[in-house]
């Protein structure tokens, strides 16, 4: 199918038919598409989202990406937008203590690096991780709709195509359609696909906060009794949090005035970076675990949230959902190739077989680790305590939980070893 003429990403009327069409234009929707299109010029892809155009520029959140996952977007040409303003992770520490501790243990500490000059990982701004996915959308021909949402389809056997319905009325056809539209897809639910899921009774306050003095570059895990207190190096004398507390505290802080925000932020904060100020209004977002019991059906595939969605204990959803991209990105283009249908459950089981045990695995050890450190029980202290103090002085296990966290595997899809499909 020859390729539609580029266009930016703000569309009124959507075509007949397209190779590839993605529910959801967050980043792991805009990395399929752009994974897809740069490796395989002659297939048409489209990217269908409910949100109108702009509100991706009021996202105020931060993200860590694993070294592979930046490899990926130096691949895809994105990474030399997004490193101009993020902040690479010289260090890491983790503590286990109580909110009123004067004093806060370190019992493990990772370096920076897995190899020399390259971080393990970076925090990138949202917004600028986009902006660079759009970017590169525009230049190799995505198309992309906002304010569109889809209201049905059905995935004919006999004639090799899926046939969306937009709410607007408009018909789409399709050899494939890719759901990357959040832990609570509407597609997913259209396809019959079930979840196993619960909530854990946490919420997780994001932020942004300024302090008088410089990070370094060291992100800190402080493992409080209501959950995890992470401080993430930003750009500047800046940080992101990810607080989490039970929702009901959670709400409660959210909602409470500046001063007292200020004050319970501080007590788990502390002093070692001098005055801190919230720059950004503090939102809860509530926690759980969700697996999907298929990633795929008949013309159609689940990536990001959409699939998975897991604690941020071990800040690994991004990267999850980037790997979800990259392999079906790859699986897409290689069955293309060989000439193959690529909507075809044959050929979508590679996908599936490829990404089910790595999700399954980091949702069984980011619950885990949550229920594990997500109280205040003197022995289970004790014990886990003992436990990471053992790794910190074990370097090769140091080295090898590094390298794991970072997404360096030989197993992994191409584009996540900075290699082109």
């Amino acid at each position: 199918m020859a390729r539609t003429p580029r266009s930016k990403t703000t569309k009124t009327k959507m075509p007949r038919r397209v190779d590839v069409l993605i529910g959801g234009a967050g980043y792991v929707g805009l990395a399929t598409g752009l994974a897809i299109a740069k490796n395989a010029p002659d297939l048409n892809v489209a990217i269908v989202d409910a949100a109108p155009e702009g509100v991706w520029e009021k996202d105020t959140r931060a993200s860590a990406i694993a070294a592979a996952a930046t490899r990926m977007l130096d691949e895809l040409g994105c990474w030399e937008d997004i490193v101009k303003t993020a902040q690479p992770m010289t260090e890491m520490i983790v503590t286990d203590s109580r909110a009123s501790d004067v004093v806060r243990p370190v019992f493990l500490t990772f370096d920076g690096e897995v190899e020399p000059g390259e971080a393990f990982a970076h925090m990138v701004e949202n917004v600028h991780m986009v902006r660079a996915l759009r970017k590169q959308c525009d230049a190799h021909g995505v198309m992309v709709f906002q304010g569109q949402a889809l209201a049905g389809f059905e995935a004919a056997s006999d004639d090799g195509s899926v046939t969306v319905e937009t709410a607007d009325g408009e018909s789409v056809e399709a050899s494939l359609l890719i759901a990357c539209d959040g832990v609570r897809s509407r597609l997913r639910d259209m396809a019959g696909i079930k979840t196993v899921s619960w909530q854990y009774g946490q919420s997780g306050i994001v932020a942004t906060i300024e302090h008088e003095r410089d990070h370094g570059g060291r992100a800190e895990e402080h493992f409080l009794p209501a959950g995890p207190f992470a401080i993430l190096p930003l750009s500047g004398n800046r940080s992101s949090i990810v607080w989490t507390e039970r929702t009901e505290a959670a709400n409660r802080l959210v909602a409470a005035d500046e001063f007292t925000f200020e004050f319970e932020l501080e007590q788990r904060f502390g002093h070692h970076l001098g005055e801190i100020k919230p720059l950004t209004k503090p939102r809860a977002y509530p926690l759980g675990l969700t697996l999907s019991r298929e990633f795929i059906a008949h013309r159609f595939a689940l990536a990001g949230d959409a699939a998975h969605g897991i604690h941020p204990i071990a800040g690994q959803g991004l990267n999850l959902g980037l790997k979800d991209a990259a392999a079906i990105a790859q699986v897409v283009v290689e069955a293309h190739r060989l000439g193959q249908d690529f909507g075809t459950l044959d050929v979508l089981d590679r996908y599936q077989r490829w990404r089910r045990f790595d999700t399954l695995q980091m949702g069984v050890t980011t619950d885990v680790l949550n229920r594990l450190f997500s109280n205040d029980i003197a022995p289970v202290r004790a014990a886990r305590n003992i436990g990471l103090g053992i790794v910190d002085r074990l370097p090769a296990m140091k080295t090898f939980f590094i390298r794991q966290a970072a997404g360096l595997a030989q197993t992994a899809p191409n584009l996540l070893q900075g290699k082109p499909i």
